[in-house]
């Protein structure tokens, strides 16, 4: 209804928090605090009188803690969702705050706006969620067993072993021109940004991170489409952004074994997702370049980021990635190097998949407006090699989609025979 208000319980050990918080919601016609709580044992005694909406939880207080209070509340009230508070950022903290039951996580001081956008989130995600029924986002796509990999969506994770080679750069422009190139056939692009730390999809695209991955975290075993669409941040171009987090401690919350997931929902409602990702190969991108379809792998006309490049082929030969699945493209390319793009595929002995022109001012201009620079000058060489790249993506796509559809079909003339012979 549109008069319902948002109900806020407020636990904190300390007098002048509690009314500093009361002060700063006062005046929002939306949110109503229901009551204050002095320690964890309190706030547990309230929470189940008032049942509360948001539960603002302060992570330091004397006998019974924040950490423990919100898993008692998790526990027995349920419908309640807790924004864990504290003056201290660390990672452990985060984590264990998460493993609670928390859904967000505030660190002191925080500002008005903040506080309110964060508690609007939270309740907008934990009331929507319960009532939300799954239906797919885009044609032809079912939805099966939970964890089950998808047949619909397509991942593409764009990698470098050096760093500076424009990652980012590429994968946001790909993700644009993917999407365009999709509209005709009603396909829809998401741009996921795996660099967690430090991701700068969102400058890339100027869009704010009100949102991001780290919103997914604790309800990772329960992803679905209305999750996402909360979640997801749309760009002009249609393409949908799942961000990095605002503060780099929050990438702890983003466990390695949730990206598979995460992966795998939503190639249940998108046809491309786009990963960018970082130079370091950890355990969270090994597990973006698992699950990937196609590694966009990116290097520069120059030894350092070549001999990288060569160490890391030797990285998937053990890995035993299959030749195909790994797209080597040339990015910076100048006519002035003397380095040529032949040299650099008999030295990697890898086929070069593509070439991107160099063009430093209309990158850097795009960079600076956070428009791709695929929506800015498409008559751009640096642009055509772009649009040339995402066509060679989806073909070579559409190739192994053809090459599965004739094994499947000649297994099942063979399984058919066999068949036959056994009944005959």
């Amino acid at each position: 209804m549109a008069d319902e208000k948002i109900r806020v319980l407020i636990v904190d050990d300390i007098a002048e928090t509690r009314e500093n918080l009361k002060k700063l919601l006062y005046f929002e016609t939306d949110i109503e605090v229901v009551a204050a709580a002095t320690c964890g044992e309190e706030g547990i005694s309230l929470a189940k009188e008032f049942q509360p909406d948001i539960v603002l939880m302060d992570i330091n207080m004397p006998g019974l803690d924040g950490i423990a209070a919100t898993e008692a509340i998790t526990q027995e009230v349920p419908f309640s969702q807790v924004i864990m508070m504290s003056v201290q950022g660390e990672s452990d903290y985060l984590r264990r705050s998460m493993q609670a039951g928390a859904r967000q996580f505030l660190i002191k001081p925080f500002s008005s706006d903040e506080l309110v956008s964060t508690i609007r989130q939270v309740y907008e995600l934990g009331t929507r969620r319960p009532m939300s029924v799954v239906q797919p986002m885009g044609p032809g796509y079912e939805t099966g067993a939970r964890g089950a990999p998808s047949e619909g969506g397509k991942v593409i994770a764009v990698f470098s072993p050096k760093g500076g080679t424009g990652c980012t750069v590429v994968a946001a422009n790909l993700a644009v021109a993917l999407q365009k190139l999709q509209e005709e056939q009603n396909r829809q692009v998401v741009l996921m940004d795996a660099s967690l730390q430090f991701g700068d999809v969102g400058v890339m695209m100027m869009l704010k991170a009100e949102r991001s991955i780290a919103d997914l975290a604790p309800h990772v075993d329960e992803l679905d489409q209305d999750l996402f669409e909360s979640t997801l941040v749309a760009h002009t171009s249609g393409v949908k952004c799942l961000l990095a987090p605002p503060r780099p401690e929050m990438a702890d919350l983003i466990l390695s074994d949730h990206i598979p997931t995460i992966l795998n929902e939503l190639k249940r409602y998108f046809d491309y997702i786009v990963v960018d990702t970082w130079s370091f190969l950890n355990d969270l991108v090994l597990n973006v370049l698992d699950n990937a379809d196609r590694i966009v792998l990116l290097a520069t006309p120059n030894i350092p980021s070549l001999k990288n490049t060569k160490f890391f082929f030797e990285v998937t030969e053990a890995l035993e990635y299959p030749s195909q699945k790994i797209l080597l493209v040339l990015n910076k390319m100048d006519r002035s190097s003397r380095i040529s793009a032949k040299d650099i595929a008999a030295s990697l002995k890898h086929e070069i998949a593509g070439e991107i022109v160099l063009d430093g001012r209309a990158v850097a201009h795009s960079i600076n407006r956070g428009t791709p620079l695929v929506l800015m000058d498409r008559k751009s060489p640096t642009v055509q090699s772009i649009v040339d790249l995402a066509r060679y993506v989806v073909d070579s796509l559409q190739v192994v989609e053809e090459e599965v559809r004739e094994e499947k079909h000649s297994v099942d003339q063979r399984s058919g025979r066999k068949m036959g012979r056994l009944l005959g």
